[in-house]
């Protein structure tokens, strides 16, 4: 079996750490690396009998990951103080959203980005308050700050200038210009607020979001992990609201993303072994080079498959513009490298 395969299989529970061999851990760990999911990965084997370096570094992986949650949750707080004085609020998105939930997907979690919703009315007075707050421009080329103002869901993004930590404003979750326009008024209006204080979406419109960033809004680079969000987001909310399924059915159908809501599913039964209700696990032909894309990686870790990279890559675009706009973007990305 492939490493990648090895990997799926511990988290599933389909595999037993105890029996693999040290050029199995090898393999394991590198491909858990390059999906930035060793600590997720050490949270799953927590207990489990393994080699004792192996051990070793899972425990070492846990440690830095419960640190870097919190500096995650910091990052949110002073966000959040930083848009106090404007009476902004805003929803958490992503792995800081999970952290602060106390989900089950953010242990061991990799988060990067601060991610955050602001109702489109407030980015303006949002981006101002975090400017003044320390955060400055990433881009500053002047092509790519009208695209991302004019065409995607979010503003340029920004750095703190003193504690280097990065910060995504959005106003909605997919491009302006996708096929697929989801409600963002809708995700705002029925967020829900942690004990914590912070608002996160509401439990259908969150597993909604996971799915759209897996499957419409890139190239399904990280996609092991994403898809691993959508499994235990979906797991353990089904668990304690049996009409969970129906809600996300019908929330995914409002925001336009159903078939991709039930390839998520589909694709997480398949993978992590997620059980799914009646209704949801229609076979469908195309899902087979969702599984390679998600699975294309050697016995190193390192990514394989090129052409179908590029196809999903292709994809990707061809998804979030016109065909008209994309032409025109990538002449003058291609343009702009031509040129220095």
């Amino acid at each position: 079996m492939s490493a990648v395969g090895t990997f799926v299989d511990l988290l599933a529970g389909r595999r037993d750490a105890a029996m693999l061999t040290p050029r199995d851990w090898d393999g394991v760990i590198g491909v858990a690396r390059a999906e930035a999911m060793l600590a997720t990965l050490a949270h799953q084997l927590k207990g489990a009998a393994l080699p004792a370096p192996v051990a070793a570094l899972l425990a070492d992986q846990r440690a830095a990951a419960e640190v870097a949650t919190q500096q995650a949750l910091w990052e949110a707080e002073m966000a959040r103080r930083a848009l106090a004085s404007e009476r902004i609020e805003f929803v958490l998105l992503k792995g800081t959203a999970y952290a602060a939930a106390g989900l089950s997907c953010a242990e061991g979690r990799q988060i990067g980005d601060l991610d955050i919703l602001v109702p489109a009315h407030d980015i303006g007075r949002a981006e101002n308050e975090l400017l003044e707050a320390g955060w400055e421009w990433v881009k500053s080329d002047p092509y790519d700050d009208a695209y991302y103002r004019e065409h995607m869901h979010e503003l340029p993004p920004l750095i703190h200038k003193a504690r280097d930590r990065m910060i995504d404003v959005h106003h909605t979750i997919l491009p302006q210009t996708h096929r697929t326009t989801p409600d963002p008024l809708a995700l705002v209006a029925d967020a829900a607020m942690t004990e914590s204080g912070f608002a996160v979406l509401a439990p259908a419109d969150m597993a909604c979001h996971c799915a759209a960033h897996l499957l419409a809004d890139g190239d399904l680079q990280g996609g092991l992990r994403n898809l691993w969000d959508f499994h235990c987001l979906t797991r353990d909310f089904a668990a304690v609201d049996p009409g969970f399924w129906g809600r996300l059915d019908a929330r995914a159908a409002k925001h336009g993303l159903r078939a991709v809501v039930h390839r998520a599913a589909r694709l997480a039964r398949d993978l992590y072994a997620s059980e799914l209700p009646e209704g949801w696990g229609r076979s469908n032909p195309r899902d087979r080079w969702f599984r390679r894309r998600l699975l294309a990686r050697d016995d190193w870790g390192h990514a394989s498959d090129f052409a179908l990279q590029q196809a999903f890559y292709i994809r990707s675009h061809w998804l979030r513009m016109p065909p008209l706009l994309l032409a025109r973007h990538l002449w003058t990305k291609w343009r702009k490298r031509a040129a220095g």
